[in-house]
Formats: C-alpha cells, sequence, structure tokens
C-alpha cells in the first residue's frame, strides 16, 4: 500500500537543513537564538540509531463527549515523512496509540509518532522498529476516554508549542520542535556549533587538554545566547 499523502518540495527542503545534526545540536543552537522548543518529558521507546527529522502533523485530543468520536482516523491524512504529534495533555490513564496505528503508520511510510501522554503494544513498536517518543507506556485503551478534537492546529508537547508542519527533531535523546519560520536560522546555527566541535574533538586527539581546546575555540560560549 502506498500512501497517496506526500510532502510538499518545501518540506522536504526544510528536513534536508537537519541532515547530519542531531537533537543536542539543534537544541544547542535553539538555546543560541533564544528559543524553547526541548520537549522536556518525551523519551524514545528505545535506543534509536538514526536521527528521525520531519514535519508535524498535530493531533489535540480531549476527554470524550457522549456519544465518543474518533481516535486515530485521522492517520489517512498523514503524509508520507510526516511525524505524527498527538496533544493528550499528559494524560497517564489511557492512550492514544498502539499496535494497529503502529502497523498502519509503517505500512505508509510515516517517519514517527511523539505523544504527550503514553502509548501501549510496545512490543509491537520495538518489533517493528517504528520510532515512538512518549511520556510514558500503559495499557488501558483511550476509546470512550478521550477523542480527536483537531488536527493540525497548535498543540503541546512537553511544554513546548508545536505548529502544523513545525519541523522535528527526534532520536535516542528525545525531542526537540524548531519552528518552521525559523528552521534555515537554527539549521546554519547548530551546523556552526558542530563544526567547532569536531575542531575541538580534533584538538584533543592531537594531544591539547579539553580546556585549552576549548579556551581556544570558544566552547563555554557556543549556545550562549547572541
Amino acid at each position: 500500500m502506498t500512501n497517496p499523502q506526500k510532502m510538499s518540495d518545501e518540506d522536504k527542503a526544510l528536513v534536508a537543513l537537519f541532515n547530519g545534526l542531531d537533537t543536542p545540536g539543534v537544541s544547542d543552537a535553539l538555546d543560541k537564538l533564544g528559543l524553547h522548543g526541548q520537549a522536556l518529558g518525551i523519551q524514545p521507546l528505545a535506543n534509536y540509531s538514526q536521527v528521525i527529522t520531519g514535519p508535524a502533523f498535530t493531533v489535540k485530543y480531549v476527554p470524550a463527549s457522549s456519544p465518543p468520536g474518533t481516535v486515530g482516523d485521522f492517520i489517512d491524512q498523514v503524509a508520507e515523512g510526516d511525524v505524527i504529534v498527538i496533544d493528550n495533555n499528559s494524560r497517564p490513564d489511557c492512550t492514544v496509540w498502539g499496535d494497529i496505528m503502529t502497523q498502519y503508520a509503517g505500512i505508509r511510510g510515516i517517519a514517527a509518532t511523539v505523544i504527550d501522554g503514553v502509548c501501549r503494544d510496545v512490543n509491537k513498536a520495538l518489533g517493528d522498529g517504528y520510532p515512538l517518543f512518549t511520556a510514558g507506556r500503559f495499557m488501558r485503551t483511550g476509546k470512550d476516554r478521550v477523542q480527536v478534537e483537531s488536527v493540525n492546529t497548535t498543540v503541546g508537547i512537553g511544554t513546548v508549542r508545536v505548529a502544523s508542519r513545525d519541523i522535528v527533531v527526534a532520536d535516542s535523546n528525545g525531542v526537540v520542535i524548531v519552528p518552521r519560520s525559523r528552521a534555515r536560522e537554527v539549521a546554519e546555527t547548530a551546523k556552526k556549533i558542530e563544526d567547532v566541535e569536531a575542531k575541538i574533538r580534533e584538538r584533543i586527539s592531537q594531544g591539547d587538554t579539553i580546556g585549552q581546546a576549548r579556551q581556544a575555540l570558544g566552547y563555554h560560549t557556543l549556545q550562549r545566547k547572541s
């Protein structure tokens, strides 16, 4: 099954800016630019070897009405390569993601899922290698307890506001959100910081003390707000 929903050329170009970067480097760039994008409390389900980068497809859940609304049908709207970002208001008592969603997301080529809340059926995600980043795991279904209120609106994930199509960078360290309008600036800043850190590593491999290398290359001010 191919996914008929595709990323735009603009999305692809913005994602490509972050090639070779990881969340620590992007986090340092956010600090340097005075931006808050580190998703506090959102952890990877496993130690992923790759860095996942993609545009945010945002989903907002709320307590279920009577009769209750749907809990996962939005996934047919998600483009290949997108990162699903679900705001369940940090609820620990019911899940918004399980094995069927994991399987379908993998089939559709969705890059990853980030949840301010909990997931279940984790063995399926681990077995399939599907990247999940959540505030925890719990077995109780969200059906009849929560429902989708909106998609592609601004949501909250681990103290960070996430707008539709913001750039998500996620790896084994966690998740950072880059405002779409600042993506180029953040990527350029992160690469400059990474270049300096690479030079520090080179100098210490050649015999400098860490203090000497850091002082020579201004390590302690790298992420300091300009």
